[in-house]
């Protein structure tokens, strides 16, 4: 299905919790958030309904994504639910990656197609800091367990001025030696990230070109998302850079948010949104085709709302005030 600006729209990020188990601080405060109650989170079987009706109207690419999803038990069968519905091609989970090594073995039974790992930094210290443990070891765990295992990794790092800015020598560095992408993600000013000043992609790349002069672009199929890529010579796998701020993409935006709380977002920076759990919970209609039906039409109307760009350079136009972990990463 195309929005108004003829974008086809083929991807839904699906938020399944609003909990994590770290405490990354541009991310979710320190003392946590007001959770939304159990009662208010759409059940899995909620959310394949609403996957059923997206892959009706042409969205062919799901990604699970939290808070940290791996916290909310059965995660790894809401991928197998997902991935059986007609239509879908792929399935994929962004995660923290504490748990990872633990559940990759299920998630893999299931038809996990990728997976995308959050990570700020390989020093320890460092990593403390920004996610409020000391649990750095693990993540790696679960990363070289990914790869051991032959799933298809991308490593998201998000750099913060006067914090960790320096960390992109040794986060590219992970793409030497293993098949592993690792992406570079500009911060973007909702919720708590409005406090912490980001590194452009650009500043990243052009260190990238002074360190190594032979990086090329990477015109070659990395995935669903925005990032562009680029190849280092004698490395493994390549680098990306999702300058959401700096580098606007909106042009080729091919996504919707579903969140844990059943609202089908059309753009990250504003407030608006489609309520579809009032939908899935109805007990006025009939029948599941008639249900379905309805999905269908909010899907619809949740990709006919699109803007035509967001408004990330300009934050007195963001309308979105709740914190990312609340919206889906």
């Amino acid at each position: 299905m195309r929005d108004s600006f003829g974008r086809e729209i083929s991807y839904m990020r699906i938020s399944i919790t609003d909990r994590c188990n770290l405490r990354c601080h541009y991310c979710m405060p320190q003392k946590g958030i007001e959770l939304a109650p159990a009662e208010e989170i759409l059940a899995f079987e909620e959310i394949v309904l609403v996957c059923q009706a997206a892959a009706e109207l042409g969205v062919r690419d799901f990604k699970i994504t939290g808070g940290e999803p791996l916290v909310r038990p059965g995660c790894p069968e809401l991928v197998g639910m997902i991935k059986k519905i007609p239509g879908v091609r792929q399935v994929t989970l962004t995660t923290n990656g504490f748990f990872l090594e633990r559940y990759l073995d299920k998630l893999l039974e299931n038809g996990l197609d990728a997976v995308n790992i959050s990570l700020d930094t390989l020093n320890e210290k460092l990593y403390q800091q920004i996610t409020g443990f000391d649990v750095l070891p693990a993540v790696k765990a679960g990363i070289g367990y990914a790869l051991k295992k032959r799933l298809k990794v991308k490593i998201n790092s998000v750099l913060q001025r006067g914090i960790h800015d320096r960390e992109w020598m040794s986060l590219a560095e992970l793409a030497k030696d293993v098949p592993a992408d690792v992406r570079f993600i500009e911060m973007m000013p909702i919720g708590l990230g409005k406090k912490y000043q980001g590194v452009s992609g650009e500043e990243v790349l052009l260190n990238l070109k002074e360190k190594y002069p032979g990086i090329k672009p990477d015109e070659t199929f990395h995935g669903n998302g925005p990032a562009v890529y680029y190849r280092i010579p004698g490395f493994s796998g390549s680098i990306g850079f999702i300058s959401a701020v700096h580098g606007q993409f909106c042009g080729s935006c091919n996504r919707i948010r579903l969140t844990a709380k059943g609202e089908l977002k059309p753009c990250l920076c504003y407030g608006s949104s489609v309520d579809i759990k009032e939908i899935v919970r109805n007990p006025v209609y009939a029948n599941g085709e008639e249900k379905r039906e309805e999905l269908k039409n909010a899907v619809r109307e949740a990709i006919s709302r699109k803007p035509e760009r967001h408004c990330f350079a300009t934050e007195e136009q963001i309308t979105e005030g709740r914190q990312m972990v609340q919206i889906g990463g």
